[in-house]
Parts: C-alpha cells; structure tokens; sequence
C-alpha cells in the first residue's frame, strides 16, 4: 500500500528546537518537513507557498505573534491545519489560539512520542489537545467552541462536490485521503476546502468539526 505523507511547516524562532523536531519527525515515514523558519513574517509566506498539510506554529515570536500569524493565515483561507506548539498554558492563549483558528495545541515540555502521535492523530482529523491544558480546550469546546449561530453556517450553499468534500472532512479525513476517495488532486481539494470554510464562516476544521457534531445532538 503506498504511503502517503503529511507535509509539514515549523515556524518557530528557537533554532535548537526546530532541527530537533525535524529530527524527530524525520524518523517515521508518515511526514516530510517541507520547510521551517524562525520568522513569522517568513513563515506566512512560506505557508501560502508551500501550503503545506499541517504547520507548527509557535506563539512567542520574535518578530510578529504565533496569534497574529494564525489569524493572517485564515483570513488567507490557508487550508492547513495549524497547531500552536508553545510553552505558554496560559488560558487566554489557548481560548484565543482556539477563536481564531487553531485545529490543535500542544505544550513544548510534551514527550517525543507523544508528539509523533499527536502528529499521525491530527493528520487522521482528530482533535489534538495537551493533557496538561485538555480542561481548558474541553470546557471551551462544550461551551460551542467559538461558533457563531447556525444560519452562519448555511451548508446549502455549497455545490455538490463541495458537499462531497464536506461529509469527508467532518469524518476527520485529510486532504491526500479525500483526494484518493474522490478520485482528484490534491491542490484541487484544498481550492474547495477553501471555498468552503469562506462560504460557512469557519476558521478552522476543529470549529466545522465541533458544529457539525453539535447539530447532530
């Protein structure tokens, strides 16, 4: 069976720690870094560059906030997935990483395996949250996780394939496995992925995710 990789993107401004998460990374098949920079300025451009499967973004930037990257980059409608990996536990950060569009967020003190799988689980559609902080994401996340009204997120307006794409996407599949379901490319999955976080309103796959189960209840 062929494997397919998750690309990946290390925005994160201490040297040290960006080479040895590509070390780590690099010693599983299931993931390729594609690219990595300490500047977030640089790593804004490189996302919409490269448009990489999954991004690691740090908060505590030299240059421009992990925050402020994050809410660029969905503005953007960049389709990947971003997951915050900081040491900051702070509450007002994971709320507002959460708000603004992160899909994840991971504490940098974490276990090297524990990373590698919050890596394959985020690449499967799963949420990810640090055990440490997992009380704060739960609470927010119960509480409507950031969601706005249903009629702002209006599923009718979506064409056919976008709906297609959209059953897939709340099932936790990622761009490559929707590609291979659909029998597409992959760059043509994340045009529609685009599309449609702009036309329902969403930020993130975790916040389309957390709404579609709610209005399943």
């Amino acid at each position: 069976m062929e494997n397919i990789k998750s690309s990946i993107l290390l925005i994160d401004d201490h040297p040290m720690l960006r080479n040895g998460v590509k070390q780590l990374i690099n010693t599983i098949n299931d993931f390729e870094v594609i690219g990595e920079t300490g500047s977030g300025i640089e790593g804004v451009k490189l996302a919409q560059t490269l448009d990489p499967d999954i991004i690691l973004l740090d908060i505590n930037m030299n240059d421009v906030s992990g925050l402020e990257i994050l809410r660029y980059l969905r503005e953007k409608n960049i389709s990947a997935r971003i997951i915050m990996f900081t040491v900051s536990d702070a509450k007002e950060d994971i709320v507002t990483a959460l708000k603004t569009g992160a899909d994840g967020y991971l504490l940098k003190d974490m276990e090297p395996e524990n990373l590698l799988k919050a890596l394959k689980d985020i690449s499967e559609g799963k949420i990810i949250m640090d055990e440490a902080i997992s009380h704060i994401i739960l609470d927010y996340m119960r509480h409507g996780g950031g969601t706005t009204t249903n009629q702002s997120h209006d599923i009718n307006l979506l064409t056919p394939r976008e709906h297609e794409i959209f059953n897939l996407l709340v099932q936790g599949l990622s761009n490559k496995l929707i590609a291979k379901e659909l029998d597409i490319v992959e760059s043509t999955v994340k045009v529609h992925i685009k599309s449609i976080f702009k036309k329902l309103n969403f930020k993130s796959r975790m916040e389309m995710t957390v709404w579609y189960l709610q209005s399943k209840e």
